[in-house]
């Protein structure tokens, strides 16, 4: 990196020393930078490509040393790294010692949240511009002209998401500045979903798009609070005033909306940010982008390319790093195959369909399969709406996004007592994404709810047999978690599940001293444990259930003076273990006899999976 505009750049006063004429130059180092390294560790590659020319011209023009910015998503920070003095970190992208993939304020003061969920930049900003105004620190440009201006990013359509609706509702209140930046490059994760989507196309291929001069009197006058925003246009500049958009959808929160305009026309980014960081009303900038910007291949296919494993460049061809057959790959065939018995199974993702293995289910089965956008909490509501009407619903998703959906699944779905079936994808530890993704929490927020069923696969064939399982079960609401890991092969896996049964997976070869109950994937390095330290005296289970547990045999064992441990990739508070220590107690059983090992209290930090697992003594 010797020799070039980037490698000048420590801080972003440093950026502000270049030129504006220079910047292409560094825009075009950056991008090259980022694809170099994620070719070699994997990560989000087409967000961060898309966002260079806005991150530049943000931190030209605002000082985030001492002004907010706050991330939606988080996963197109990388340019902002590089900005921001850490440089260094980035050939150990994702990797343990090295750079995070997301916003993380123990990397940085520049990043003020660590986030990696959609929708939430604009409430926090509202908060943090309603804070800095409490205590005198917030810009005024009468009262405190050296005061924090407050900006939230937002991009990959996570403005679709509920929390952003809300958020936008209550920035609209605002008697201050308050700016929020849409990248809006017509994508999500995958392609976007949803009529604010359709709007957004429609913008981008239409008149509107074209031609932005507006008379600004009138504008004003039909938004929300139009005298007040009529008082203040003298600040703003005629070219505020010709680029108002006063058709905006957003215009009815009650934020001046300006553009869309071009995301990779630095000049002119950099100029409509010197003219718009001082307007005193919320205000959105809506700059339209290119998710991949730069490269050919991920330009041409940016859902691929989203977050790719490590790739290689050849002169006709981009070839992503093989592994294994994967869970995400094995849940998609079993769904297909349910679906093929079962008229009645319907299933949908929220924004992951490449992620969770549903878009194959979605070729083989299209009037039966949804992606419902960045919208966990509908798209949980929408299968309970379906499961009322006598579908069987099938909602794949990441283990850390069900956290959202949480009070649906406990109001619409389990208080009404309907079945639907989660199929909870990157449960426990998730490597490179790090604290914001791991799924780590999902047993303990479904074991409160009444009649939930809650399975872990520990291969494709108990996947398949959980899931087959789970189509019959009427109850109420079930789930099958499993882990972002290639898949295993074990002939005892192929057992039907029973409710609340285990199954012995290693027989010791003489009498019982301690049992192992190890829940999910965890239970094939219980094997080899057992195995090492004492294959005569050890038995281990796949427990199968984390609700109900086998109560019988947690009975059985105890009596019979075999102590037991409970094994898990899942926080030790309110998880299995924490399920068989209950179960034991209800039955009167001596309880210190029952050990636990799963997730410590604590964070685990960004790298491999198996270093997470060493780390959390589960390996």
């Amino acid at each position: 990196m010797s020799n070039t505009l980037l490698s000048t750049i420590q801080t972003p006063a440093d950026l502000r020393k270049i030129p504006v004429e220079e910047l292409p130059v560094l825009a075009k180092e950056m991008r090259e930078a980022i694809c170099n390294q994620v070719q070699k560790s994997g990560g989000h590659l087409a967000p961060n490509l898309g966002v260079v020319e806005l991150t530049i011209a943000l931190h030209y023009v605002f000082d985030f040393a001492h002004d907010r910015l706050l991330f939606d998503v988080g996963h197109q920070c990388y340019p902002h790294k590089l900005l921001t003095g850490r440089q260094h970190l980035l050939d150990k992208l994702r990797q343990r010692g090295g750079m995070s993939g997301f916003p993380s304020p123990d990397e940085s003061p520049y990043d003020l949240f660590q986030v990696g969920h959609a929708g939430t930049a604009i409430s926090t900003a509202v908060g943090m511009a309603r804070g800095d105004t409490l205590l005198n620190e917030g810009y005024d440009p009468n009262t405190n002209p050296d005061g924090r201006r407050v900006v939230a990013f937002v991009g990959d359509a996570s403005i679709v998401n509920g929390v952003a609706m809300e958020g936008l509702n209550n920035a609209g209140t605002l008697k201050r500045q308050f700016l929020v930046v849409l990248n809006d490059n017509g994508m999500s994760i995958a392609n976007p979903q949803g009529a604010i989507a359709d709007y957004f196309d429609h913008l981008r291929v239409g008149s509107t798009y074209r031609s932005m001069k507006r008379t600004a009197k009138e504008v004003m006058g039909k938004l929300p609070g139009g005298s007040m925003l009529e008082d203040m246009s003298h600040r703003m500049t005629e070219m505020i005033k010709d680029a108002i958009f006063e058709d905006s959808w957003f215009e009815h929160f009650g934020l001046v909306t300006v553009g869309p305009i071009d995301g990779h026309d630095l000049p002119s980014l950099i100029d409509m940010l010197v003219e718009v960081r001082n307007v005193d009303r919320p205000l959105l900038l809506h700059a339209h982008t290119v998710k991949g910007k730069g490269f050919e291949y991920t330009e041409n296919d940016a859902t691929a390319f989203h977050s790719p494993k490590p790739f290689e460049v050849k002169k006709c061809s981009v070839e992503v790093q093989k592994s294994g057959r994967s869970f995400t790959a094995a849940f998609a065939d079993s769904l297909i195959d349910c679906m093929k018995e079962d008229s009645t199974i319907v299933a949908a993702t929220a924004a992951m369909p490449d992620g969770t293995g549903i878009d194959k289910v979605m070729k083989a089965f299209p009037d039966r399969v949804w992606d419902t956008g960045i919208c966990e909490s509908h798209a949980m509501d929408m299968l309970a709406g379906m499961s009322k009407s006598g579908c069987k619903p099938f909602f794949a998703v990441y283990s850390t996004f069900l956290q959202r959906a949480f009070d649906q699944a406990f109001q619409e779905v389990a208080l009404q007592g309907l079945p639907l079936r989660l199929c909870l994808d990157r449960a426990g530890l998730v490597g490179g994404d790090g604290a914001v993704h791991h799924g780590f929490c999902d047993i303990a927020l479904l074991r409160v709810l009444p009649n939930a069923a809650l399975l872990a696969a520990i291969d494709e064939p108990s996947l398949r047999e959980a899931m087959k399982w789970m189509t019959t079960y009427e109850e109420g609401l079930s789930a099958v978690r499993y882990p972002r890991d290639s898949v295993n092969e074990n002939p005892a896996s192929c057992q039907p599940f029973e409710l609340g049964k285990a199954v012995k997976l290693h027989e010791c070869k003489q009498s019982a001293k301690l049992a192992i109950l190890a829940y999910g994937t965890p239970v094939y390095d219980a094997v080899t444990a057992a195995t090492r330290v004492s294959p005569e005296h050890i038995e281990v289970y796949d427990a199968r259930f984390a609700k109900p547990v086998d109560g019988d045999l947690i009975e059985k064992l105890i009596e019979q003076g075999i102590s037991i441990l409970t094994v898990e990739d899942h926080s030790i508070i309110g998880g299995f273990g924490s399920a068989v220590v209950d179960e034991a107690s209800k039955r009167g059983c001596d309880t210190t006899q029952i050990e636990s090992i799963g997730l410590p209290d604590h964070w685990i930090g960004h790298g491999s999976r198996a270093e997470q697992l060493e780390e959390a003594g589960i390996d």
